[in-house]
């Protein structure tokens, strides 16, 4: 699945040109940079690539979603809604707003459920965070319609499906905003960084200068001296991240190629074998095919057929106990536990509202995650490696069912 795998000389060449000016800082220094401009290049392209008007680079990808959130004019009192399946990350960014966390149960694409999402909607919902997990899009279209006749916005966490769309657009493009990820592990990678994605104009300036302590970037200005509308935070990329992912979107195409092709055999495996479902893809979905995701009859059959291939080296992730991933395992959040002393922002007279979080409190969810399975798809995997695993999920299979 990630990047990494293939940094290599494109990557220092990018780099080498931000050595050569001497200027790690993104904005700036005219003169000196002698018209290398990473990071601004890279979001030109990235937009380009994704099919937006705009993008503006961050730190990260919890980053992205906090930039996105400022842009979008979310506070204390309101209600964000999203699905209990994603990374930590989410919840923290809306917390971080001041905004208290809703969370929706999944369906089968092992997204947002559509109409859980709609029975979660109070008069407090500023907006929703649909994530496309594991590399496949929500069904995105659905969330969007029912979000307009409430009046509420979308942002996309698009950090693990980078390539995947649906229809003709690509994921994060059909909201308001769109959000990635470009850390370690994601499908392109500058160590750490984030994008944001839109086609308002508005948003993008707000978005551009909120990640930038409020700077309005108005080129005619000397920095800090122009009429700033808002304070901000510092949420920017530097040079030498942008020199990174610039090189790391040129080869993204090949790089989605691979994937698909490594993705192949396993997935044709696991279709011909009975009592094991794929997840499901919304209508006119596409994949990244970063993962192969499947489900077993039950919750026993899962744990026994993850625990074989563990046992046989096949890194399998059995989500049920995955610590950062599910809310059920999230003991910090369920305890409310925050920086700051008090309840804030889960009650009190700003919210005027008590949210609690448990265990228990996501049926449906659980009931998917405990029949699910997850294999990351590598770029590397040899042929004979692919046709082993292959091998062994026939076998486990032929054991387990």
């Amino acid at each position: 699945m990630p990047g990494y795998e293939w940094l290599g000389d494109r990557e220092k060449e990018e780099i080498g040109k931000v050595l050569d000016t001497g200027i790690l800082f993104r904005y700036e220094f005219e003169k000196e940079r002698r018209g290398v401009f990473q990071v601004r290049d890279f979001e030109e392209k990235f937009a380009q690539y994704c099919g937006a008007k705009y993008a503006h680079a961050v730190t990260s990808g919890t980053a992205a979603l906090s930039v996105a959130m400022g842009a979008l004019g979310v506070e204390p009192g309101d209600e964000v809604i999203t699905q209990g399946f994603t990374f930590i990350a989410t919840f923290e960014a809306i917390i971080e707003s001041g905004a208290v966390p809703v969370a929706g149960e999944i369906d089968d694409t092992l997204n947002l459920d559509p109409a859980d999402f709609e029975k979660k909607i109070t008069e407090k919902t500023k907006a929703v965070i649909p994530v496309h997990m594991l590399g496949s899009p929500a069904r995105i279209q659905e969330i969007v319609h029912i979000a307009g006749k409430h009046g509420i916005k979308v942002i996309e966490d698009t950090a693990q499906a980078l390539g995947a769309g649906v229809g003709e657009k690509k994921t994060g493009t059909l909201g308001e905003m769109g959000t990635f990820s470009f850390d370690y592990y994601k499908t392109i990678t500058t160590g750490e960084g984030g994008m944001v994605i839109t086609d308002d104009h508005d948003l993008y300036r707000r978005a551009s200068e909120y990640a930038d302590h409020g700077h309005d970037h108005n080129p005619d200005v000397g920095r800090a001296l122009e009429g700033r509308s808002f304070l901000g935070y510092n949420y920017r990329m530097g040079e030498l991240q942008g020199a990174i992912g610039l090189a790391q979107l040129g080869r993204l195409e090949r790089l989605l190629e691979r994937q698909t092709q490594n993705q192949a055999l396993i997935r044709e495996t696991l279709e011909k074998v009975d009592g094991v479902t794929l997840r499901a893809l919304p209508k006119d979905g596409r994949d990244s095919h970063t993962h192969v995701c499947f489900f077993l009859p039950d919750a026993s059959k899962a744990e026994a057929f993850h625990k074989k291939l563990s046992e046989r080296q096949v890194p399998a992730v059995y989500f049920k106990n995955n610590l950062w991933h599910f809310l059920p395992n999230w003991e910090h959040l369920i305890e409310r536990k925050t920086v700051w002393p008090g309840d804030f922002p889960f009650s009190g007279p700003v919210y005027q509202g008590d949210a609690t979080y448990s265990r228990d409190m996501l049926p449906r969810s659980s009931a998917i995650i405990e029949r699910l399975i997850v294999l990351p798809i590598s770029l590397e995997m040899e042929e004979d490696k692919i046709r082993s695993i292959a091998e062994v999920l026939q076998s486990v299979a032929g054991e387990v069912l």
